[in-house]
């Protein structure tokens, strides 16, 4: 299957690279090891850039890729997310933080799923197949780790004001 003939690797750094480093970052937890992975995500683009079919999913063919890279290189303990995440407002920004961190905490056996199915899209049975495993784990996985974000991101009441509105998650599939 031949490539998109308006496909290159120059273009696909241009239009993903900053999707990508940050779905790095959600994965490693650092930017030191987001830099890496990112890197060596473009450098696997590059030579299997004739298996990419559909130039419109280059996203998701990429997302994938960093994921694998991910997985196949055992990392360092997470060290504290040193990344600044884009962020529309004051108190969005320090929200995006509050999250990185609660992701940084989860165990990669809750975190890798949350972020197939939350950033790559995936379905249950997707990431059953990505991960090799069955699809009830992942069920149960994406609900423990949703479970701790919840508990991790609801904010504690006042003692004496009104109650903050809980976190909302999207729903489930």
């Amino acid at each position: 299957m031949d490539q998109s003939p308006d496909v290159d690797i120059r273009s696909l750094v241009a239009s993903h690279y900053a999707a990508v480093y940050r779905y790095a970052c959600r994965l490693t937890g650092n930017a030191a090891d987001a830099e890496d992975v990112t890197q060596q995500t473009f450098l696997r683009a590059q030579r299997a850039l004739s298996q990419l079919r559909d130039a419109e999913r280059a996203d998701r063919w990429l997302l994938r890729i960093a994921r694998n890279e991910f997985l196949r290189v055992p990392r360092r303990p997470l060290a504290r997310m040193e990344v600044d995440l884009p962020a529309p407002s004051v108190g969005a920004k320090e929200d995006a933080e509050e999250v990185a961190e609660a992701l940084r905490e989860l165990a990669e056996e809750f975190r890798v799923p949350l972020l197939l199915f939350y950033f790559e899209e995936l379905s249950y049975r997707e990431i059953a197949e990505e991960l090799g495993i069955p699809l009830g784990t992942v069920m149960s996985r994406l609900s423990r780790g949703r479970d701790y974000l919840r508990e991790r991101l609801t904010p504690e009441p006042a003692p004496d004001g009104p109650v903050p509105p809980a976190v909302r998650f999207p729903p489930h599939r």
